[in-house]
């Protein structure tokens, strides 16, 4: 099977230089993604379109492990982040509406955080407010029994009245907080709730009949098709929830219950109807949506590449706005060419899903594949093993680097910490860590002359730790 799989995947990567053996967009991209998903580094939904035509949609791997049901096009994921875009055009529409401006003080509307008399809800959109995380403040200050909603934030910091991090507009730093805020701001001007004022102005005039606000854990319900967000349990490969004892996040149960940074819920074909709205202006006019994608610029100078929810990339000739997240298993990509109008829409429920982003474009465009992500290589257990033990870190005396071996990958923890790190055989002496958004990660070994074994940590080609083995 292993062997097959690599099979598939060098024909995806070498069609474009083998012309006899060239295949259609739709199987290149679908033996790419078919690949990452064998080597547990893929487990989604995807669409993909080229000039308004999609090439590729489809659904990977389960979106339940107990009842094994499907991924499919249809299938609703958490948004993560890339909720931020819905939050941001709640806001442009009520500017419309002449209920608030982009200038206004969010005092205005949130007096309880009238301290914060310098921010405005443009500061907001732009994440150059200066205001805290909510996330890193309340995971040290909640009760770890309750769920938290917006209410609970505003009240939060209007008892502490924590100073900004830094002046308004003088520097970007992203920040859910921001969006949370931003939430309430929505619910206080419009009189509905976030996701009434969602659901009424922006996914029912589009038709987006599978895309909704959802706090799985405050208000849970039986939702058909749904992908549930999965974690690997601690030194194991059962997927589990992120608050199951045997991963043990209890960061997303108790927040829960905010709104506007995450929880709006979708599909990939909801997606879809989403960017053709921008892309033709049904909801939004060129004006709004130009001030959505403006790269601006801080109070120093500096260019922010992040507009009304978007992050931007502004060149001569080019022009492209999307989103990632990642939030309780679940990973999410939204991206929009403006140019070649090309649309990539990814979604994920594992949190350590990848998407293989230019082997997409070099499809795309027709050009050869590079190896973007190496495939696993069939290797004996005894091949492995024989890399597990303890290797003492050849910079600190004190520290040691833990390899082991489970199910046919290496695992990597330390002395000072459990990073429990899932590695891949890629050669007869390397490994290829499986990590979020496929960032790059290599466990070399060496034979040395004395005997014993080295061991190199390299990222991006460079060694960012060794240690020989005891």
């Amino acid at each position: 099977m292993k062997k097959l799989l690599f099979v598939a995947y060098m024909i995806a990567i070498t069609a474009e230089l083998c012309p006899a053996q060239s295949i259609k967009q739709t199987k290149r991209l679908d033996s790419v993604f078919t690949v990452l998903t064998n080597q547990n580094q893929f487990n989604g939904s995807v669409i993909i379109a080229d000039k308004g035509k999609i090439i590729l949609k489809k659904g990977y791997g389960f979106s339940n492990e107990q009842s094994k049901e499907l991924n499919n096009p249809s299938t609703i994921f958490e948004l993560a982040s890339c909720s931020k875009q819905f939050t941001a055009t709640a806001i442009v529409l009520l500017k419309r509406q002449g209920k608030l401006n982009y200038d206004d003080k969010i005092s205005k509307y949130l007096p309880e955080l009238n301290f914060w008399d310098k921010v405005t809800i443009q500061d907001l959109l732009r994440h150059t407010s200066g205001l805290p995380s909510f996330m890193f403040d309340m995971q040290k200050d909640w009760d770890q029994t309750k769920i938290a909603t917006n209410a609970d934030v505003i009240n939060f910091y209007a008892k502490r009245k924590d100073t900004l991090m830094f002046e308004p507009k003088s520097r970007y730093q992203y920040s859910n907080t921001n969006y949370a805020i931003l939430a309430s701001i929505i619910e206080r001007v419009s009189g509905k709730t976030y996701a009434e004022f969602l659901s009424q102005h922006i996914f029912k005039p589009l038709n987006m009949q599978s895309t909704f606000v959802y706090n799985r854990r405050e208000t849970p319900k039986k939702i058909k098709n749904y992908a549930t967000g999965y974690v690997w349990a601690n030194n194991s490969f059962n997927k589990v929830v992120s608050e199951d004892p045997a991963y043990d996040d209890k960061l997303v149960y108790n927040m829960d219950g905010v709104v506007g940074h995450a929880k709006v819920n979708s599909s990939v074909e909801d997606l879809f109807k989403w960017i053709i709205s921008l892309r033709t202006n049904s909801l939004l006019t060129q004006k709004e949506f130009d001030e959505m994608t403006e790269v601006t610029q801080t109070s120093k100078g500096k260019s922010i590449a992040y507009g009304y929810g978007f992050d931007v990339s502004k060149k001569q000739d080019k022009f492209s706005f999307g989103h990632t997240g990642s939030w309780d298993g679940y990973t999410s990509f939204i991206y929009q060419n403006v140019i070649k109008d090309r649309s990539i829409i990814i979604l994920e429920n594992f949190n350590l899903g990848t998407y293989p982003f230019k082997n997409i474009n070099e499809i795309l465009d027709n050009q050869p594949i590079t190896l973007e992500f190496k495939p696993k290589v069939l290797q004996a257990e005894n091949e492995m093993t024989k890399f597990a033990g303890t290797y003492a870190d050849e910079q600190d005396s004190k520290e040691k680097h833990i390899i082991t071996y489970k199910e046919g990958h290496l695992f990597y923890n330390s002395s000072s910490a459990k990073w429990d790190m899932r590695f891949f055989p890629i050669s007869g002496n390397e490994y290829k860590g499986i990590r979020q958004g496929g960032a790059d990660g290599i466990l070399k070994f060496t034979k040395l002359d004395n005997g014993k074994m080295k061991m190199e940590m390299l990222e991006n080609g460079q060694v960012i730790g060794s240690g020989t083995s005891i």
